[in-house]
């Protein structure tokens, strides 16, 4: 893929700029103005104290003439890829990030719910729910200087499983996180969900609570489950695909609606599971057929990154197709930066090829160079 592993060069810490700093500046977020940051020589990576809020961010940063590098937000969201360093000469990027708490504030008296978002244990801290904005380039690049400017822009959540989420380690990765390089910066993407979600799970836990409360009129909801929701031996998460799994849908599709926001289905991506063809043998069942007849029935724009994700895998071939997974390919149903680009790319062809009204303007937000794509011809691998 194309994010490139961060050089070894310089500070690789998590060191902040000061906090009392910023809190005592006039133009510290929650105000409409702008406020700068400059980033020690060197450092590739820088976190910004942020209020829960989205986030304007010019990012000058410098490297070797020649090369290239990639800007990287909170948990290895992809920002934007292949710029052209220039040397001594700073390279501007612009983009807008999102960032989040798990607070959801107190509740009325006598309400029912509650507070916080029930994270997992490997989310406390983490830079999807932490109080700082982080930032940062890959391969010899390093940081110059980042002006950040809070702004009220329309919103894409993501809301999903594991093949959906920020993944935190290296190489493996997610089609979400690598959609935001795909917008322009006039939107920002939310990617809410979490590894081993259901949509159950992910209303028991807080999460769509959450992505609810900062909802607003004109946002976009993609959602994607089914993975987990299929396991029977998850008793309390189980949703079978005939009854229950519609039926969470529909609430879904309801409560955005409600909000005045967009909903978007997409089915998952498949396993890697070929036969003795060299054919992909699907292990979805009959979840990617419900979603589809909720999206029809409810009028709702539907993505099939189910049959696009065995187009890309067939196209690999059962040979080459591990070289797209987790695990250094052990891994079936999770993917590496290579793999996770090319189903965000499937997800924006999808975008362009729903209907317009029913998507409600979603694809005049892709960037320029998003380029088009055929899962069956995908990127050539890396090396």
């Amino acid at each position: 893929m194309r994010i490139q592993q961060p050089s070894q060069r310089g500070s690789a810490g998590r060191a902040g700029v000061l906090v009392a700093a910023l809190l005592a500046s006039p133009a510290h977020p929650g105000t409409a103005a702008t406020f700068r940051v400059r980033v020690d020589d060197g450092r590739r990576r820088q976190d910004v104290a942020v209020v829960e809020g989205r986030y304007r961010v010019a990012v000058l940063l410098r490297g070797p003439a020649g090369e290239t590098a990639s800007l990287l937000a909170e948990q290895r969201r992809l920002m934007a890829e292949s710029i052209a360093l220039q040397g001594a000469t700073a390279v501007e990027r612009t983009i807008v990030v999102d960032v989040r708490r798990p607070d959801l504030g107190p509740l009325p008296e006598h309400a029912t719910g509650g507070t916080r978002v029930q994270l997992k244990l490997r989310e406390e801290g983490s830079r999807s729910w932490d109080d700082r904005m982080t930032l940062e380039v890959t391969g010899n690049a390093s940081l110059v200087s980042i002006a950040v400017t809070p702004v009220d822009v329309p919103t894409l959540y993501l809301a999903g499983d594991s093949t959906v989420t920020d993944q935190p380690v290296a190489p493996n990765a997610s089609w979400g996180q690598m959609l935001p390089r795909f917008f322009a910066p006039d939107i920002a993407v939310a990617n809410h969900a979490e590894s081993g979600e259901t949509l159950k799970s992910f209303v028991t836990e807080r999460r769509l609570d959450k992505l609810l409360s900062r909802l607003k009129l004109g946002d976009w909801v993609m959602i994607q489950f089914a993975h987990n929701d299929q396991k029977a031996q998850w008793p309390q998460t189980y949703a079978d695909a005939a009854t229950t799994y519609r039926s969470w849908l529909r609430t879904y599709i309801a409560e955005i609606r409600r909000l005045g926001a967009t909903p978007i289905l997409v089915t998952s991506p498949d396993r890697r599971n070929f036969d003795a063809a060299g054919k992909i043998t699907s292990t979805l069942g009959d979840y990617p057929g419900a979603m589809r007849i909720v999206a029809q029935e409810e009028r709702v724009a539907l993505i099939g990154l189910d049959a696009m994700s065995r187009q890309f895998y067939e196209a690999l071939g059962p040979a080459a197709a591990p070289r797209a997974f987790a695990d250094e390919g052990r891994d079936l149903t999770h993917f590496n930066e290579y793999g996770a680009y090319q189903l965000a790319r499937c997800v924006v062809e999808g975008i362009r090829a729903a209907d317009p009204q029913l998507i409600a303007g979603l694809a005049r937000h892709l960037t320029p160079d998003a380029g088009r794509f055929d899962p069956h011809h995908p990127d050539a691998q890396p090396p």
